[in-house]
């Protein structure tokens, strides 16, 4: 009899299971305050100029590297 209540257990569904887990991972994370956020996002907008900026004169040095080869 033991056995057969263990069998109809009825098992979780697996989009019921990731939400649940979801839930309880995002209850562990250490949420940044607004100025934390505020701050990271500047920074991360400030990176983002600057590597532009360093992607496009190596491209342009590229580009006038290889007009000087061909032509």
């Amino acid at each position: 009899m033991a056995e057969k209540a263990k069998k109809v257990k009825k098992q979780e569904n697996a989009i019921q299971r990731y939400f649940r887990e979801t839930t309880g991972e995002l209850r562990k994370v250490s949420w940044p305050t607004w100025p934390e956020a505020r701050r990271l996002t500047l920074l991360v907008l400030l990176v983002m100029v600057v590597v532009g900026l360093f992607l496009a004169g190596v491209d342009a040095l590229a580009a006038e590297l290889l007009n000087l080869i061909l032509i």
